[in-house]
């Protein structure tokens, strides 16, 4: 049986839109889970847990008598944004927006079972992973955690991303590096606050922060060889000082990006020496937390060329191209990259879409059955039937 594209694409932007109306935030995804859990239960899937990581979903879907599977994975978490829309599917829980597109990634999935579930052609086992939480990395760990590999085994994993900026099916990844680590830091600065009028009696904190603020930015341009990449960027900076008190304490909060765990290394390591050195200048004492919360995403080579050379039959060689180099955004599909390879995408969503993370951003639906047949391509491509 073969499924009318037209009627599916208006049943995904049905769903696509709901999704969208309801966003939960990461590890509170329970309706979207249970939305998830249901569709696949009517596809008629051999199997569907739930509950995978906290919140997550992994469907099974079996033909044939192959022994390979494969996984496609899809993210289901909303960010903590105020939607700033007039949509009659905007958001319906205050603060929490769909604005990365999570939404049109579960929809794609969900397309693609319903499609690989009436039509088959393929040969062996897809496993439709559902994941919570990973806009803050959290998601690809918990699922791992709870025995992902042990109890859905799989041989290759691929995902997608929309893209902004991008027009509608056009196609992007590259072997190799094509998504950054992301490591997160807090130094805190301690001295001795007092009277904005008396600053010798004491030892504040917020000149030796904006010190700290301008050294680091030295990590990058005179710590780091400069064929490397790296980014070291303070995002905030926080004191317990008002306006005519002086602070006695101060956070400086901000993130890393890099594609090596050397270079990583090096940022922190520097990072500890200058924060010391400042804070010895200043007189005051500094400490430093630093953490690794995402690692680069990785793609097999062989299995891009697999992904290229699809995408080049779906969307027309006009509209596929490797990317010239990777960008230092993250994401924690690269967890499941560091098991077993992979291959992660981008789709265009729009020359003209608001970029991620924005609180205008939506989902453009004209591109949903673009990453149905994508799912759908790359099973029948690996596990070819006959």
């Amino acid at each position: 049986m073969t499924i009318d594209r037209n009627t599916l694409h208006a049943e995904m932007t049905a769903w696509r839109r709901d999704l969208h109306a309801h966003p939960e935030f990461g590890f509170e995804e329970r309706r979207t889970s249970s939305f998830v859990a249901a569709k696949l239960r009517e596809f008629g899937f051999d199997e569907v847990a739930e509950g995978v990581g906290g919140t997550g979903v992994v469907g099974t879907l079996k033909r044939g008598s192959g022994n390979r599977a494969i996984a496609l994975r899809a993210d289901m978490d909303a960010l903590r944004i105020n939607e700033q829309s007039d949509l009659p599917h905007r958001s319906q829980n205050p603060g929490i927006m769909h604005a990365c597109g999570h939404d049109g990634h579960t929809t794609m999935l969900l397309g693609a079972a319903k499609i690989l579930a009436e039509e088959a052609g393929f040969d062996g086992t897809v496993r439709f992973i559902f994941q919570p939480a990973e806009e803050w990395g959290k998601g690809a760990l918990a699922m791992i955690a709870d025995g992902l590999f042990e109890r859905f085994p799989f041989d290759e994993i691929y995902g997608i991303h929309n893209m902004p900026g991008l027009g509608v099916g056009s196609f992007r990844t590259r072997p190799e590096a094509i998504m950054s680590a992301e490591d997160n830091f807090e130094i805190t600065l301690t001295g001795i606050g007092g009277h904005a009028a008396r600053p010798h009696w004491g030892n504040e904190v917020l000149v030796a922060a904006c010190a700290l603020v301008t050294n680091l930015q030295t990590i990058v341009s005179r710590r780091l060889d400069p064929a490397d990449i790296g980014v070291v960027s303070i995002t905030e900076l926080i004191t317990d000082g008002t306006r005519n008190a002086l602070p006695g304490t101060a956070r400086i909060l901000g993130d890393a990006r890099s594609f090596r765990s050397e270079i990583s290394e090096t940022i922190e390591k520097q990072m500890r020496v200058i924060a010391e050195g400042t804070a010895m200048t200043y007189n005051v004492k500094a400490e430093v937390l630093y953490t690794r919360e995402f690692v680069p995403l990785m793609n097999d080579p062989a299995l891009t060329e697999e992904t290229l050379a699809l995408a080049r039959d779906l969307y027309g060689a006009s509209n596929v191209a490797v990317a010239d180099k990777p960008m230092t955004g993250s994401e924690d599909f690269a967890q499941f990259l560091s098991k077993v390879p992979g291959c992660f995408v981008f789709l265009g969503n729009g020359e003209h879409s608001p970029p991620l993370h924005n609180p205008t951003y939506d989902f453009n639906d004209a591109g949903l059955l673009h990453g149905a047949d994508f799912h759908v391509g790359i099973v029948r491509r690996r596990l070819r039937a006959g």
